[in-house]
C-alpha cells in the first residue's frame, strides 16, 4: 500500500520540487529597433531583485513594445510585460502601480538640449523661458513630457519614431531636442555613428520637478513591494549608488549642470514626490 501511494504521489512530488525552485519570468518592454538600450535601469532592477531574496528571470518582450503599449499592457495586466519603466504622471499612478523610489535621483527632469552641430551656440543668450519660447521643441508621441512642455507655452513638434527625431532636429525640423541629462551625451555619440552631428548645449539646464519610477500591475502590489525591498536595501548598502556612479558620474561631471542658467518649468502632470527623503534625489552643488 505504501508503495503504491509513493507510486502515485511521486509526480506531484516532483511538480511541487520543481515549482518551489522555477524562476518565475519578469518580463519588460523591449526597445524598438534603434533605440540605445537603457543598461542601467536593467541593471538596477536586477540589483534590486537580487537584494530582495526573490527568484525572478528578467527578460525583454519577444517583440519591440511603443512605450503607450507597453502602458496599456501593464494596466490591462495582459501578461506581456510584468514591470516597465517611465515618468510617473497623476495617469499613471492611477492605472498602475508605482514603486515610489526615483531610479534616475530625479535627474530625468533636468533636460539638456541638443542642436544642430552646425550652431552650437545658439541659446548662449537665452536666460528664462520668455527666451526659450522663440524656439520650436521635439519630442516623442506619447511622452509626458510632450504634455508638459506644451503646458508651459513651447510649441512641441512630435514622431513616433525615436530615432526619427535625431534626424528631423539635423534636418531643422525643429529647433531643440532636450534630453535627460543622464542620456544625451551617449545619445549624441550615438547619433555622430549614424552621420548625424549634433552639439549638446553648454549654457542651459531645463527643469522640472519628475521621477522614474518602476511600474507593475495593479493587480501585482506584491512584485512591486518586492522591488521596493530590493531598491531599499541596495541604497542601504550603497550598492545602488556605485550603480548609479559607475553609469552617470563622469557625464554628470562634464556637463557641469552647477554652471548652467536653470530655466525653471512647471509640470502639470505630476503627482506627489518623496521630495522629503533627500537621499533620493540629485542635488547639483551650488557654483563656489
Amino acid at each position: 500500500m505504501l508503495r503504491m501511494l509513493r507510486y502515485y504521489l511521486a509526480p506531484f512530488l516532483l511538480l511541487a520540487v520543481l515549482g518551489a525552485s522555477a524562476e518565475e519570468r519578469l518580463v519588460y518592454p523591449l526597445h524598438q529597433r534603434g533605440e540605445s538600450p537603457e543598461i542601467y535601469p536593467i541593471e538596477l532592477l536586477r540589483l534590486a531583485l537580487a537584494r530582495s531574496g526573490s527568484d525572478y528571470r528578467l527578460e525583454p518582450t519577444p517583440e519591440p513594445m511603443t512605450p503607450i503599449r507597453a502602458r496599456h499592457s501593464l494596466a490591462h495586466n495582459d501578461g506581456r510585460v510584468q514591470v516597465i519603466w517611465t515618468m510617473t504622471t497623476r495617469e499613471n499612478e492611477e492605472r498602475l502601480q508605482p514603486v515610489r523610489i526615483p531610479i534616475y535621483k530625479g535627474l530625468i527632469g533636468w533636460r539638456i538640449c541638443l542642436l544642430r552641430g552646425d550652431n552650437p551656440e545658439r541659446l548662449a543668450h537665452v536666460y528664462g523661458r520668455e527666451d526659450l519660447q522663440s524656439f520650436s521643441i521635439g519630442q516623442r508621441q506619447g511622452w509626458p513630457d510632450t504634455s508638459i512642455l506644451r503646458a508651459n507655452g513651447f510649441e512641441v513638434r512630435t514622431s513616433n519614431s525615436y530615432t526619427g527625431l535625431f534626424g528631423m532636429l539635423a534636418a531643422g525640423r525643429f529647433d531643440l531636442f532636450p534630453r535627460e541629462a543622464v542620456l544625451v551625451r551617449q545619445e549624441q555619440r550615438n547619433m555622430a555613428r549614424e552621420g548625424l552631428q549634433l552639439a549638446i548645449d553648454p549654457y542651459l539646464v531645463l527643469h522640472y520637478p519628475s521621477a522614474f519610477y518602476y511600474f507593475t500591475a495593479r493587480q501585482r502590489p506584491e512584485l512591486a513591494e518586492t522591488i521596493r525591498r530590493g531598491l531599499e536595501a541596495a541604497l542601504a548598502d550603497g550598492s545602488a549608488e556605485r550603480l548609479f556612479q559607475q553609469h552617470f558620474g563622469e557625464a554628470l561631471a562634464s556637463l557641469q549642470l552647477d554652471r548652467r542658467r536653470v530655466i525653471e518649468l512647471d509640470n502639470p502632470l505630476l503627482p506627489p514626490l518623496p521630495l522629503e527623503r533627500e537621499e533620493l534625489w540629485y542635488r547639483p552643488r551650488a557654483p563656489q
